[in-house]
């Protein structure tokens, strides 16, 4: 596919006179001709919209057929050398019977697919008119010369209990087209959005949908005009209802996003098996030049959001409500499974540990335990600074735990005289030796008081193999292993915010405002934090941006290079992005052994690293082919 598999779509509502067909067509192709020069590969117009859908008994009028098949003959003509492909509703005469029918048009050809569904309650009385189409029928597939296949419903076909969209998308369309003439009724409109989104979410479609506007009689009823957008559930674009003036609206569908969706999603597999019919698939022949002119008017205008794994709801309490309960529900079943009563924490003073700690007070209230049986231990070594360690002790004392410290610089320091290690050398030895201590004092502790040790490691660390093997990669159950970084500050600020007294919130936001570090090397001459992880790593705002499409979607890194310099075009330029990309490829390829033997802990988001669900990865696949 082209353009990184997006494909520019549109649907038109032109404003209609009914039954005047030449001033219908004259806005039709000034829609057109619009859209074309905007790079729209594939454009939608509402139902029966060369004669007006509100006729009536003027069907019967072989006068207006006559119009609407001239008509056509005269749009078919307008499109020879253009790039475009159109969908127009007209009424059409199939032998001795007249059907509510869908006109693709594409270079001088013209393609038929007939409504199916024909309502005939309260308002409707199509049947008056147009005749069915065979419900057998085989399926009509189109394919545009990039590869992006589509299919079209219309209107009532929408509404049934089997659309025709639903095999039309296990047959393979990527797109479904729908050319609709739906009037207005109070809740009607919110009931249409709730429809083609639940339709495009269980098809994994695109689905672009145009009705009828302002023109139409409204001897009883009125219609507002909907030219409306969606990709899998989520809504792209919408016009403006009630409006006097046509619109055209545009948006961008990720055909292959919604390709890998299906791919990965067996249950549309096993639908395909069941409900898969043979279709008719039509190539549709553009004049290269022309279509290769307005895909050379691409770019990308779709907003990407820079920040994937933050909810982006109307109510960001809720959400985080939400995922605090989730991990408080795995933790607690967990500790009643094995009647456990006893947890043990490393306390930095940083924001993943912090999140852990602040899941098992919530927990250990749930179940209705006693806070003293969390154990938070603060293990101070030689890249340890005040401001942690005065935050680490006084988040202990404000949430009310059993606290400890255990200060790791005397045993470390013999381990590096037992191992032969120089300790003026800030090496991998260094730092990983002090890691793997501190994981060794917690089980131990665990051991003394009858607990678990809870690991404290998120996300996008495991991503990013940024964890000791056997150090704080190691715990018994581990709360935080699907919450990535640029959430857990969400998280924390949330408690801070609605869910703790005044000193406790301060220490919250200190938390929160300290600069993300191991702490393993020591600190500056100032006594601030000298090893900050994102000079080492990179922004994990580009690492969670990264992830987030890599196990998403399976996006190349081309593709989301692509998407990134979208999502960050105020912040980095693209060579800093490019660079970054490719450590976080090297990264992932070359520590899935870390994450092979990761411990449990709660899936929360879409995507997830456990060996045991969502990535199962060999521990030795090259990453050649992921090098930009």
């Amino acid at each position: 596919m082209t353009n990184y598999g997006f494909i520019t779509v549109a649907a038109a509502v032109p404003r209609t006179r009914v039954a005047d067909v030449q001033y219908n067509v004259e806005e039709i192709e000034r829609l057109i001709e619009e859209a074309e020069g905007k790079g729209v590969e594939l454009l939608v117009f509402p139902e029966l919209c060369i004669t007006g859908y509100t006729c009536q008994d003027l069907f019967r009028s072989s006068h207006l057929l006559d119009a609407s098949d001239e008509a056509l003959s005269i749009l078919t003509d307008f499109s020879l050398g253009r790039g475009i492909t159109f969908v127009v509703g007209a009424p059409h005469r199939q032998d001795d019977r007249l059907m509510n029918t869908a006109v693709i048009i594409s270079n001088g050809q013209r393609h038929y697919v007939h409504k199916t569904f024909l309502p005939n309650y309260n308002e409707f009385y199509e049947k008056r008119w147009f005749s069915v189409e065979d419900l057998d029928a085989e399926p009509r597939i189109f394919r545009l010369p990039s590869g992006v296949t589509f299919g079209v419903e219309i209107c009532e076909d929408l509404w049934s209990a089997i659309p025709p969209s639903t095999t039309l998308a296990t047959s393979g369309a990527d797109i479904i087209l729908n050319l609709s003439a739906t009037d207005e009724l109070i809740g009607k409109h919110k009931y249409l959005l709730s429809l083609i989104s639940q339709q495009s979410a269980r098809t994994m479609s695109g689905y672009v949908y145009s009705s009828c506007g302002f023109g139409e009689s409204s001897q009883d009823l009125v219609y507002a005009g909907n030219a409306i957008i969606y990709e899998n559930g989520q809504q792209l674009a919408h016009s403006e209802r009630f409006s006097l003036e046509p619109q055209l609206v545009m948006a961008q569908i990720d055909v292959e996003r919604l390709r890998t969706e299906r791919r990965t999603n067996t249950t549309f597999g096993r639908a395909q098996g069941k409900l898969m019919k043979k279709a008719e698939v039509l190539d549709l022949v553009l004049d290269d030049e022309a279509y290769n002119k307005v895909l050379g008017k691409f770019t990308l205008h779709r907003h990407y959001d820079a920040h994937p794994f933050i909810p982006k709801t109307d109510d960001m309490k809720a959400s985080c409500e939400e995922i605090f309960n989730i991990q408080v529900l795995g933790l607690a079943r967990r500790l009643e499974h094995i009647r456990c009563k006893n947890v043990v924490v490393g306390i930095s003073g940083g924001l993943d540990s912090t999140l852990a700690l602040l899941v098992c007070v919530r927990t250990f209230n749930k179940l209705g335990l006693d806070l003293k049986g969390i154990h938070g231990i603060t293990m101070p070594g030689y890249g340890t600074t005040d401001r942690t360690h005065d935050n680490a002790v006084a988040l202990m004392t404000q949430l009310g735990i059993t606290q400890r410290e255990i200060s790791i610089v005397k045993a470390v320091g013999q381990h590096f005289a037992d191992i032969g290690h120089d300790a003026d050398i800030h090496d991998t030895t260094y730092e990983n030796s002090q890691a793997r201590y501190r994981t060794m004092v917690l089980m131990d502790i665990a051991n003394q008081v009858g607990g678990i040790v809870i690991g404290t490691g998120d996300l996008s660390e495991l991503a990013l193999g940024w964890a000791t093997y056997n150090g704080d990669h190691m715990s018994m159950y581990g709360v935080n292993v699907s919450i990535p970084k640029t959430l857990i500050r969400h998280l924390v600020q949330y408690v801070a915010d609605y869910q703790v007294g005044k000193e406790a919130r301060q220490t919250l936001m200190d938390i929160i405002d300290t600069p993300i570090s191991p702490e393993l090397i020591p600190a500056d001459e100032n006594g601030e934090i000298k090893q900050k992880t994102e000079d080492l790593v990179g922004p994990y705002e580009l690492h969670d941006f990264f992830l987030y499409h890599f196990l998403r979607f399976g996006f190349s890194p081309e593709k989301i290079l692509f998407l990134a310099n979208r999502a960050f075009e105020l912040l980095y330029d693209e060579e800093t992005i490019r660079h970054w990309l490719n450590i976080f490829l090297r990264r992932f390829f070359q520590q899935q052994f870390k994450r092979s033997c990761l411990p449990d802990g709660p899936k929360v988001g879409s995507v997830s690293l456990s060996p045991r669900g969502d990535w199962r990865m060999p521990s030795d696949a090259a990453n050649d082919l992921w090098k930009l």
